[in-house]
């Protein structure tokens, strides 16, 4: 999937696609200009969110005109937002080949968190998740992925204080896109977002955890388990056949000792299916070791499945008090606008006129 079908003109690349050693590349080598150049146009970029080159007044016009010609800012159009009464807001984008997907602002009263998408559509057809049932359509550029995150923080007005991958699609899928715009972010003389602010999340594509672990940005880990066990991860997930616990849990403790991380566990309350109290100690027993942490989500309208009874959940959670877990229970944000775990579908209303 990694070299899936993408939206990128090669003759003229989307500047937001550029890594901050091609921007100097590209300064020096192609305009003839100091090597500084690049820092000046990240600058406007990155920091001021000036995405018209025209209006980038300490660069000559010659150069402005170049830049519009052959490294200009290609941004996705909104074309869709909503807002949660919780204040959470979800956007719809469509990129130039007309290919959409939705992102998240979670406001969280002292901070805030942007849920960014990696491909439109997804290929694992995860039973409970609305994204998974759409289907693939293909992997977005490093510039549509940062694209969704500066839009964002200029449409809030201020910076975004941190990013997560956990829109739509499998980012580990797309690691070459997914890691060039983690680059971006977190570069200094770019958007300058602390590795420690930026969250991955997975289904659970072994290979790409490791590369994760060995990735020069430290980000951290959010995997999505929703079951401890191959036979019923099997029937929810159908991305364990490709690579089930043993594998999966290998990957992890790679992590564990490269990046000495704790994991986050993601974990869907579905009623009926992965909600009895024994799987909270099969759980346990999985991933026994691997300090990790457990966000229980019950499951949200739009998805395949029914959100377990208050009764059931507490005695989900009281397993999990029982065998000494950390864990959450996620009262998720924006389900009301079909923006939260699971619900992201690229059906956002449209802009009012």
């Amino acid at each position: 999937m990694e070299n899936g079908r993408q939206a990128e003109d090669r003759e003229t690349p989307n500047a937001l696609s550029l890594s901050y050693e091609e921007w100097e590349k590209l300064a020096v080598e192609v305009w003839e200009e100091p090597k500084f150049r690049a820092a000046q146009v990240c600058q406007w970029v990155y920091a001021k969110k000036i995405f018209d080159c025209h209006e980038m007044t300490n660069l000559s016009k010659p150069l402005r005109e170049r830049l519009a010609c052959e490294a200009p800012v290609k941004l996705p159009v909104q074309v869709g937002e909503q807002k949660s009464k919780d204040r959470t807001r979800k956007f719809l984008w469509q990129f130039e080949d007309g290919a959409r997907v939705e992102s998240v602002l979670l406001n969280h009263g002292t901070h805030t968190t942007a849920c960014v998408s990696s491909q439109a559509g997804c290929p694992l057809a995860c039973v409970f998740c609305a994204t998974g049932q759409m289907g693939y359509e293909r992997d977005l550029t490093a510039g549509e992925i940062a694209g969704q995150f500066l839009l964002m923080e200029k449409r809030l007005g201020r910076e975004v204080n941190n990013v997560v991958y956990m829109g739509m699609g499998e980012p580990l899928l797309n690691q070459k896109n997914v890691f060039a715009s983690i680059r971006a972010l977190n570069h200094p003389k770019m958007r300058g977002l602390g590795a420690r602010h930026i969250t991955v999340s997975t289904s659970g594509v072994a290979p790409g955890i490791k590369d994760l672990a060995d990735f020069e940005v430290p980000v951290r880990l959010s995997v999505s388990l929703h079951a401890p066990n191959d036979a019923l991860r099997n029937k929810l997930m159908p991305v364990n056949r490709r690579y089930p616990l043993p594998t999966l849990m290998d990957a992890l403790r790679y992590y564990k000792k490269r990046a000495e991380e704790r994991v986050t566990i993601e974990y869907v309350l579905i009623d009926g299916v992965n909600d009895d109290p024994q799987l909270a100690f099969e759980m346990a027993t999985l991933l026994d070791g691997l300090g990790f942490y457990v966000n229980v989500i019950p499951c949200n309208p739009g998805a395949a499945g029914a959100r377990p009874s208050e009764a059931r959940i507490r005695a989900f959670c009281a397993a999990l008090t029982e065998l000494s877990i950390e864990f959450e229970l996620r009262r998720e944000k924006g389900a009301d606008i079909l923006a939260a775990c699971g619900q992201l579908a690229a059906k956002s209303k449209p802009l009012d006129p």
